[in-house]
């Protein structure tokens, strides 16, 4: 049998009966809401029972008590199982972790080192490399100038040697009289018209 107990026995009893099993209800329902008034109840009137004041008073305050002892010991609680769990993690944890923090600090600072290393040497090579190249134009630029210098002066070779040569044809006072009779023992005529490519096409006759 199922004791009642805040009219739940009932439903305790459909949950947990087999399924074949018939349900009965083991005591008596409670009343619905148009069943009348019991006979030995008629007439009464409900009245609270009297409330004391200074017990009401009391009460509240040892309410109020219990709320902050009971909120303290929750604190207290609650307290000793982070320090329990701090202390956990700073023990061993701790120093397995501080062994790992170490040991991976050492391996970044070999590292670092070796990556310092290669860059130094990279550097190294790229100025050596850039001052073999600065050196190599530096020198072209030195040789190109001095070719240059030697075609201007072979230029003005050629130029004083062509004065030269031009210079046995002036007119001078010495040979005035000779140039005059060649010029008239051998006149040219200028009167003459070309083509595209140059050739005397037209000529006229000397009077």
């Amino acid at each position: 049998m199922f004791q009642v107990i805040g009219g739940r026995s009932v439903q305790a009893a459909r949950l947990f009966a087999p399924r074949s099993a018939v349900l009965v209800e083991a005591v008596r329902g409670r009343k619905s809401r148009n069943d009348p008034v019991a006979k030995s109840k008629e007439g009464r009137i409900k009245v609270p029972p009297p409330v004391d004041p200074v017990e009401m008073v009391v009460l509240k305050e040892r309410y109020t008590e219990y709320k902050l002892i009971m909120r303290a010991l929750r604190l207290e609680f609650k307290e000793e199982v982070l320090r329990k769990k701090y202390e956990e993690e700073t023990g061993s944890q701790a120093e397995e972790r501080a062994r790992q923090e170490a040991e991976e600090h050492r391996a970044l600072m070999a590292w670092n080192n070796e990556e310092n290393l290669r860059m130094l040497k990279a550097r190294i090579l790229r100025v050596q490399k850039e001052a073999e190249e600065a050196e190599r134009k530096r020198i072209e630029a030195a040789i190109q100038r001095e070719q240059e210098q030697q075609e201007f002066i072979k230029e003005k070779e050629r130029e004083i040697l062509k004065l030269q040569e031009e210079v046995k044809n002036f007119i001078t006072m010495e040979n005035l009289d000779q140039r005059i009779e060649e010029a008239l023992d051998n006149p040219k005529n200028y009167n003459f018209a070309v083509d595209k490519e140059g050739r005397v096409i037209k000529q006229t006759v000397l009077q």
